[in-house]
C-alpha cells in the first residue's frame, strides 16, 4: 500500500517530500496555463468589443434621446482611446471566459495540500460565491440606467454633459465590481460560522448593525436621489444576511446533534 493510500483521510493529499523547487516549477507551469487562457480570452472577447459598448452606452443613449437630441456616443479625446477602450473591455470579458481555466489551476495547485473536509468547504464556497458574486453585477447592471439618469438630471438647464470614455468604463466597472463583491459578503459569514469563530445566534444578534451597515453601503453607493435602487440593494443584501445566518444556524444545529451523538460535552460560554 502506498503512503498517500495508507494516509488518514483528513490529512493533505500533497506529498511532502515535493521539494520547494518542484512546487515552484509546478507553480510556474500552471500561470503559464492561466496566461494562455487568458490571452486567449481577450481575443475572443475583442472581437465582441463593439457590442458590448453599445450595449454600455445604452443608458446615455437614451439620456440623449429624452432630451431631445442627437445621441454621439462617448467621447474619445486622443488617437489611441478608442484601443485603449477596446482593450479595457477585452481583458474584464477575458478574464472572465477564461476563469473556468485559470480558477482551475489555482484549484488544482492548492487542493493537494488540503483535507478532504477543506476540498468540500471550498467547493461549497466556490459553488456559492461565483453565482452570488454575478448576480450581484446582475443587479448593478439594471440598476446602472437608472443612476446615470438619475445623475445626469442634475445637469444644468442649457448645459451639455460629455461621457468622456475612461471615466465612464470605470464607473461602470467599478459599479458592477462593488456590487458583485457586496453579495459575495454573506458567504464570509457562514465561511467564519463554520471555522467557528462565530456562531449563527451570534451573528443573528447583530442585526441591528447589519441593516445599518447595509443602509449605509447603499447610500453612499448610489446617488442620494435614487430612492429606488437604494432600496432594491439594501433589502438585497438584508435578504442575503438572514439566508446566511440561517444558514449558519442550520450548521451550528448539525454540529450540536453529531457532538451529541460522539458524546461530547458542549461547551459553556
Amino acid at each position: 500500500m502506498s503512503a498517500l493510500e495508507s494516509a488518514d483521510p483528513g490529512t493533505p493529499g500533497r506529498d511532502r517530500r515535493m521539494s520547494l523547487g518542484a512546487h515552484l516549477i509546478e507553480l510556474r507551469r500552471r500561470l503559464f496555463i492561466a496566461a494562455g487562457a487568458l490571452v486567449v480570452g481577450m481575443i475572443i472577447a475583442f472581437i465582441i468589443t463593439g457590442p458590448v459598448i453599445d450595449l454600455l452606452s445604452i443608458p446615455i443613449a437614451a439620456i440623449a434621446e429624452e432630451e431631445g437630441r442627437e445621441y454621439v456616443g462617448l467621447n474619445f479625446t486622443t488617437v489611441t482611446s478608442g484601443f485603449d477602450l477596446r482593450m479595457r473591455i477585452a481583458f474584464a470579458i477575458g478574464l472572465l471566459i477564461s476563469a473556468p481555466v485559470w480558477l482551475w489551476q489555482v484549484w488544482a495547485f492548492v487542493m493537494p495540500g488540503l483535507t478532504k473536509k477543506e476540498t468540500q468547504y471550498t467547493w461549497g464556497f466556490l459553488g456559492a460565491a461565483i453565482p452570488l458574486f454575478f448576480g450581484g453585477c446582475t443587479v448593478a447592471f439594471f440598476v446602472l440606467p437608472h443612476v446615470i439618469e438619475i445623475m445626469a438630471g442634475f445637469v444644468p438647464t442649457g448645459m451639455a454633459q460629455f461621457f468622456d470614455y475612461a471615466t465612464y468604463y470605470d464607473f461602470v466597472f467599478k459599479f458592477l465590481l462593488v456590487l458583485g463583491i457586496a453579495f459575495v459578503l454573506p458567504v464570509f459569514l457562514v465561511a467564519l460560522n463554520l471555522a467557528g469563530v462565530v456562531s449563527g445566534k451570534e451573528i443573528l444578534k447583530g442585526w441591528r448593525v447589519a441593516i445599518l451597515v447595509c443602509t449605509i453601503f447603499a447610500a453612499v453607493t448610489t446617488p442620494p436621489a435614487d430612492v429606488f435602487s437604494m432600496l432594491l440593494l439594501m433589502g438585497s443584501m438584508i435578504v442575503l444576511y438572514f439566508a446566511a445566518t440561517l444558514i449558519s444556524m442550520l450548521f451550528d444545529r448539525r454540529k450540536r446533534k453529531a457532538d451529541a451523538a460522539a458524546g461530547i460535552e458542549p461547551v459553556s460560554a
